[in-house]
């Protein structure tokens, strides 16, 4: 049989979309989602559950997600596993790259399509490309700087988009954090979804907790109200003193985007007069790189960074060993921490930094998101860690 231009049996599979790497390589694909363009970081994400809660994150904000799962969507979507705190923001991944096309959802949850949820956020989506295949380059090569473009018709400014991703400066040296922290004070007092009853609210506390939002998650504040704390959420660059001022139990450092060195530029004084006033600490992510900048360690970039619900994680304090969800491009350097600052979590992928903890004082910190949305929840205990920190303090 010959192949016809005009002959309707023969659909035409015009890419509608495409992947620009900064070295010029450009991948071809199907698009979904918003249509435009965007720059962001490439990296790859190897959860195969999750991708509403993935794509919500506001620690993905400057980032283009390439799942190596290759079937992202037949679950649908709904609006309880968004873990952006502000429901009206769109703060999280720039981006999303898949292997197969989205496939019509099948799950009881499920209230919106995929496709409709991303146009709906703006976000932009890249179907059809050897993902496996981008997942090897940035493995070898490090996470490129990309654009992800998307036009129904194909048609496409390649030469400026060439030069848009050869000229972003990428993450390194880039505080991403005030386009996603709160613009004001809030409390919250929701607790921890269950199933067939969803989530609940809180009839009592025990505790008062300060979070700073370098980037929170959901998930995140209803841990913590599921331990008895009564939160208030405060904006990333809140003075130590305003907080004190609240007289907190504890004070969270939450996660977050960007490079911690820039964001630690008026993150860091605050962290550290939070510590001489001896308030229980506990941070996570992008507030473990920090609670380390804070007591004299540096920051890293990585190769190729963690990103996933599968990442194992040594507890060195106990021997147990975590199955973690991890996003995060930054790590502390183990071999600057002074003394007085113990390393208490190691990765069991590469050996890097996951925790510290301060030697005399109630402070300490993770590198990966024991609140696991998605993910396991082998860390769960962290946040009971940190009640029974207070708690001991408050009976000192």
């Amino acid at each position: 049989m010959t192949q016809h231009d005009n002959d309707p049996a023969w659909p035409d599979h015009k890419p509608t979309a495409l992947l620009v790497l900064a070295d010029g390589t450009v991948l071809e694909g199907f698009g979904l989602g918003a249509e435009g363009h965007a720059v962001g970081e490439v990296c790859f994400n190897t959860a195969m559950t999750g991708y509403e809660e993935i794509l919500t994150d506001p620690s993905y904000a400057g980032q283009l997600i390439t799942f190596t799962f290759p079937h992202i969507g037949n679950v649908g979507t709904n609006e309880e596993d968004i873990e952006t705190v502000n429901m009206a923001a769109t703060p999280g991944a720039r981006g999303v790259i898949l292997r197969t096309a989205i496939t019509d959802p099948s799950n009881y949850r499920a209230t919106k399509h995929l496709d409709a949820w991303l146009k709906a956020r703006g976000i932009i989506g890249l179907s059809g490309i050897d993902t496996r295949a981008l997942t090897a380059l940035i493995r070898s090569k490090g996470m490129p700087n990309a654009v992800i473009a998307h036009a129904r018709n194909g048609e496409f400014d390649l030469h400026g988009l060439k030069e848009e991703a050869r000229e972003w400066p990428g993450l390194e040296g880039m505080d991403l954090v005030p386009m996603v922290t709160s613009g004001q004070r809030f409390t919250w007092d929701e607790t921890p979804w269950l199933w067939d009853k969803g989530f609940g609210r809180q009839d009592k506390t025990e505790f008062n907790v300060v979070a700073i939002d370098y980037g929170i998650k959901r998930n995140i504040l209803r841990l913590l109200a599921g331990v008895g704390c009564k939160v208030t959420v405060v904006p990333a660059t809140t003075s130590a003193e305003d907080i004190l001022a609240m007289k907190p139990d504890g004070v969270f450092l939450s996660n977050g985007p960007g490079d911690p060195a820039a964001t630690g530029k008026y993150a860091v004084p605050v962290i550290r007069d939070v510590i001489k006033s001896g308030t229980p600490t506990f941070g996570i992510c992008l507030g473990h790189q920090m609670l380390g900048l804070a007591v004299g360690a540096k920051t890293k970039k990585m190769h190729q960074g963690h990103h996933g619900a599968n990442h194992p994680v040594k507890d060195e304090t106990t021997g147990k060993v975590e199955i973690t969800s991890m996003n995060h491009g930054f790590a502390v350097d183990e071999t600057t921490l002074p003394k007085g600052a113990t390393q208490t979590h190691i990765s069991l992928f590469d050996g890097s930094n996951c925790g510290i903890q301060l030697d005399g004082k109630p402070v300490f910190s993770v590198q990966y998101h024991p609140e696991a949305s998605p993910g396991p929840r082998d860390s769960h205990y962290l946040f009971q860690r940190f009640a029974d920190l207070m708690r001991q303090k408050r009976s000192a």
